[in-house]
């Protein structure tokens, strides 16, 4: 029949590893003795899901899951991007309750970043396409997402799934979400040249990231594309992101690498000793690379809560924080950080507590009767709280070091 021309033989057969003699086999020697083709010219095999502890599902267990239900909970959205983030070739895939709801997240962060995107692009006119002229900042996101673009496009092409959609979740969260988006907002706060130009990459990059995620989250993905400026009818049809060699800027991608390392640095440290972001510092900056980190300056101030940078060769400062990255030595004066003997003094005390904890998780450890007689899991977690607990007083008694 025309159908059987049209249909036959197919192209992928996507199938778990449990039914590879029982079905696959079959199908394969049934149509070929029929039709003398066969059927498919690729089998991708996939894991089965499991539950929580490594369990396969079963009435008998009663630890089945109803997807229905988890749909209703968490949208099918989630539910597909659990399923395919876990995927890897022949693996098996544990369900669990906090994956889900961590991948229902994922979609939350998604819809607020189109939000922000819709609240600086509404009430202008903006072109979905690049401007022709680009910051440090727009060149990396630009220089970044093409190359997410071509590793998908070889992950797919191999079938690795997971490590596909991985490098997708990674690009929104981080670059665009963390990064990109807070970089933008002094710029939008202006009515000039720059501030469209930032509306018109943020709308860009909104518009491939979901055309990137759509396979993995069809619906919130074709959702947000519609509310966007775009041309045809669905994003389901709309080109694939592929790699575009004029929007690759690896000096510029290189240049905000190294502010971005500083950055995060500063605020690890900060966190560290428990400043809180509305306590501004001037920092120092060494460095061979100058011009980075002037232009850069302005990143700083909005996101290390910076009140000033200075930037050179070398500084010599007394009683200063010093926090070295792979491009920068950065110096931040310690009374602009912290009140000195209030915070040993906290310190002081948490060493106290962690100790207190470390003595009684180390007593129960050194107890026979306890490792004898508890649950090897049980034993196993206090290990590792012991171990955690060592970690924190290491942690503590370095940053009280720092202090004196």
């Amino acid at each position: 029949t025309e159908d059987l021309k049209y249909f036959y033989p197919t192209s992928t057969l996507v199938t778990g590893y449990d039914i590879i003699f029982f079905w696959v086999a079959r199908m394969i020697f049934s149509a070929i003795e029929q039709t003398g083709k066969a059927p498919f010219d690729t089998v991708f095999i996939h894991g089965i899901v499991r539950d929580e502890q490594g369990r396969k599902m079963s009435k008998s267990l009663g630890n089945g899951v109803d997807p229905l239900e988890v749909i209703e909970k968490y949208g099918a959205d989630a539910l597909r991007f659990l399923l395919v983030t876990g995927n890897s070739p022949g693996n098996d895939i544990r369900y669990s309750e906090k994956r889900i709801e961590a991948c229902s997240g994922f979609a939350n962060k998604l819809w607020n970043a189109s939000r922000y995107v819709h609240m600086n692009i509404d009430d202008h006119d903006v072109k979905n396409e690049l401007p022709s002229v680009l910051t440090t900042e727009d060149k990396w996101i630009l220089s970044t997402l093409n190359s997410v673009a071509k590793e998908v496009n070889e992950n797919l092409g191999k079938f690795e799934l997971g490590i596909a959609v991985q490098k997708v979740y990674e690009f929104i969260w981080d670059c665009y979400c963390d990064w990109y988006i807070e970089l933008t907002k002094a710029r939008l706060q202006s009515d000039g040249e720059d501030a469209q130009n930032a509306r018109q990459v943020l709308l860009y990059v909104l518009d491939q990231i979901l055309r990137l995620l759509h396979p993995f989250m069809p619906y919130i993905t074709e959702e947000i594309w519609q509310t966007i400026p775009h041309e045809g009818e669905t994003v389901m049809l709309c080109a694939y992101p592929t790699f575009k060699p004029e929007l690759d800027f690896p000096e510029a991608a290189q240049e905000m690498q190294r502010i971005m390392n500083a950055i995060r640095a500063i605020r690890n440290r900060r966190n560290e000793m428990n400043v809180p972001p509305s306590r501004k510092a001037k920092i120092y900056v060494a460095t061979k690379f100058p011009n980075t980190f002037e232009d850069g300056q302005a990143f700083f101030v909005k996101l290390a809560s910076a009140s000033g940078v200075e930037v050179g060769d070398s500084f010599d400062i007394d009683g200063a924080v010093t926090i070295v990255t792979p491009d920068a030595k950065v110096y931040i004066p310690m009374d602009e950080l912290v009140d000195k003997e209030a915070e040993l003094k906290r310190l002081n005390k948490e060493l106290e507590q962690v100790k207190k904890r470390l003595a009684q998780s180390e007593g129960k450890l050194n107890n026979q009767g306890f490792i004898s007689k508890a649950p090897a899991a049980v034993v196993e977690n206090v290990r590792k709280q012991a171990e955690k607990e060592r970690e924190q007083i290491s942690l503590i008694t370095a940053a009280i070091d720092a202090l004196k």
